[in-house]
């Protein structure tokens, strides 16, 4: 399961205790997943980091600079006492018959250079964050490089349109913060106030830098895929079947790859690292809704009219 789905799953009441789970991908979304499933009485056989010994005794290094998040990893570290937590290391198989029983994970440079078999109940996998720009491309917001373009100001290309948050990149909640008081002071016309924000937004947007380059995705891991490979999992598309293809709008039309419930959410962000593709289009609605809560709203807007309609926004 993806990790923040498992934890999600916890929440909402699916029994863990001492069931054995594997934490493996890249990024520090790891360390509070294993944590919170260890407060809930799992046992987490180890945290598996693709990221290299090198890059994470840097990331090490640049986290001095902000010691607001030096100590929430000391916090993260003594809860997760005890667990091995290793770099240079993914998971490559996960086997069972009507369950899953056991991973693969392999260790070092090379996928296969050596591999070890745990046994576990869950799998809890996340390659690190996306940055969520949907919204953003239905705007005809300028992107570059996957991110929402913007000044100073945290204003896009698209006038009276501001973006702050993790559609501009994936640098945590504080930086995300900043930027939103930035765009608020700004939209409000106190652009004087905004600049004072300046320099705690360059701040953490080096920590955002030493995000990205410590957790990138190595070339490595496109060769895990097998031919039966799920891609996509709404349309129950093979990796065998996409690798055919020369880009995702051929993809699409001849497998109906991203074209279900989750509308690319998950093998978009999965093609464009394994193949380099880029869907050429992003169409409404933004996230699927039912009638029923639509019907809700009506009918609470017709009975409740001063708690819907009592203020503007």
């Amino acid at each position: 399961m993806g990790a923040g789905g498992l934890q999600a799953l916890v929440k909402s009441g699916l029994p863990i205790a001492r069931k054995r789970v594997l934490v493996a991908g890249s990024g520090p979304l790891l360390l509070p997943v294993a944590a919170y499933l260890r407060q809930c009485g799992a046992e987490i056989s180890m945290i598996c980091e693709q990221a290299s010994r090198s890059s994470l005794a840097r990331f090490g290094l640049a986290l001095l600079l902000q010691p607001g998040k030096m100590r929430q990893g000391f916090f993260l570290r003594k809860q997760l006492s005890g667990i091995p937590y290793l770099a240079d290391c993914w998971p490559v198989a996960a086997r069972g018959h009507k369950a899953l029983e056991e991973v693969v994970i392999s260790q070092g440079f090379n996928i296969g250079t050596k591999t070890r078999t745990i046994s576990c109940d869950y799998l809890a996998c996340g390659f690190h964050l996306v940055p969520n720009t949907e919204l953003a491309q239905l705007l005809r917001c300028t992107l570059r490089n996957g991110l929402v373009q913007t000044d100073d100001l945290q204003r896009t290309s698209v006038p009276e349109i501001f973006c702050a948050g993790e559609p501009t990149g994936v640098g945590g909640l504080e930086l995300a913060l900043v930027q939103g008081q930035i765009a608020g002071l700004a939209a409000g016309g106190r652009s004087d106030s905004a600049q004072l924000l300046f320099a705690a937004r360059k701040k953490m947007r080096s920590f955002a830098r030493a995000l990205d380059r410590t957790f990138a995705l190595r070339r490595e891991l496109r060769r895990m895929p097998r031919p039966e490979t799920i891609v996509c999992r709404c349309e129950d598309v093979a990796y065998s079947r996409l690798v055919q293809h020369r880009s995702w709008r051929a993809a699409k039309l001849q497998t109906r790859c991203g074209m279900g419930p989750w509308q690319r959410r998950v093998c978009g962000p999965a093609t464009h690292f394994l193949f380099d593709w880029s869907p050429d289009s992003v169409r409404p609605p933004i996230f699927p809704t039912r009638f029923e809560n639509l019907s809700a709203l009506a009918f609470k807007a017709e009975t409740e009219p001063s708690q819907v309609t009592g203020g503007r926004a």
